[in-house]
């Protein structure tokens, strides 16, 4: 029997000086894969709302969408730990909203849950979250979901007075109960800093090689998404090539009566 990742399997990596790895999946056989490779955590990122259903940014998918694809990448699953991103508005407006709706990415197949920002409100989030059975990673740095409020794609942290301020919003997120942090777009430095003074694991998106795992977009890592990549993602693969000269191929087979084969008609 496969030996499940959990929050304890994820924190012994930080307590060991050891490293895991994040990648995002949207759907059941792409998540089978990840597992099958190792994959220690599958993020049900809000980033599908671009990749996978073509929207300009985050803000445009919500609870339902999220608990389907949530639902796709869990029967895919059996040693990856889950996490799903709580889209824009689902858990801001209200405490019993915010666990109501994180409650069903539960219910549907995650094993904890990832909310952005920071403030007195989210912080009483996390904790009811943590109170409820549900475990949080909480997500500081650059949030997408407050691009707006933030003035765009802008790194965070790049000062001194800004890394502790970041390192005084992780703390207090870790006292709540969060299991772990994300920085994205996160000088090095301010990464680093910030992750030897936590107790619990940080996962970098853009925020150097210091932190105790890293995540990508899997869309990035496998050159399927070209519309745009970020300078801190590496492509490892051309799928988009591969997938255009396959139906390039099928086009041409059967519009030169090539496809079907006797062998593939009954």
């Amino acid at each position: 029997m496969v030996k499940k990742v959990t929050v304890s399997t994820l924190q012994k990596s930080k307590d060991n000086g050891e490293k895991f790895s994040v990648l995002t999946a949207y759907d059941y056989s792409t998540a089978k894969y990840l597992d099958e490779a190792g994959i220690d955590v599958i993020l049900i990122g809000d980033s599908l709302a671009m990749v996978a259903l073509g929207y300009e940014t985050t803000h445009s998918v919500g609870v339902e969408e999220m608990t389907i694809f949530t639902r796709a990448v869990a029967k895919g699953v059996e040693r990856a730990f889950v996490i799903t991103d709580m889209p824009f508005l689902s858990y801001h407006t209200d405490i019993a909203v915010a666990v109501k709706n994180c409650g069903e990415m539960i219910k549907c197949g995650a094993n904890a849950v990832k909310i952005e920002g920071f403030g007195d409100y989210i912080v009483e989030v996390v904790k009811r979250l943590t109170q409820s059975g549900i475990p949080v990673v909480s997500h500081l740095g650059f949030t997408p979901q407050f691009i707006n409020t933030l003035g765009g794609y802008k790194i965070q942290g790049k000062t001194e007075e800004a890394a502790q301020e970041l390192l005084k919003q992780a703390k207090e997120l870790q006292k709540a109960g969060a299991f772990a942090i994300l920085l994205e777009m996160v000088p090095q430095e301010t990464a680093k800093y910030i992750t030897e003074n936590l107790e619990i694991p940080t996962i970098s998106c853009g925020a150097g090689k210091y932190c105790t795992a890293q995540v990508l977009v899997s869309d990035d890592v496998f050159g399927k998404y070209s519309d745009f990549t970020p300078k801190f993602a590496r492509t490892y693969a051309d799928m988009k090539s591969l997938i255009v000269d396959c139906a390039k191929k099928f086009d041409y087979d059967v519009k030169n009566g090539l496809f079907p084969s006797d062998s593939e008609v009954f």
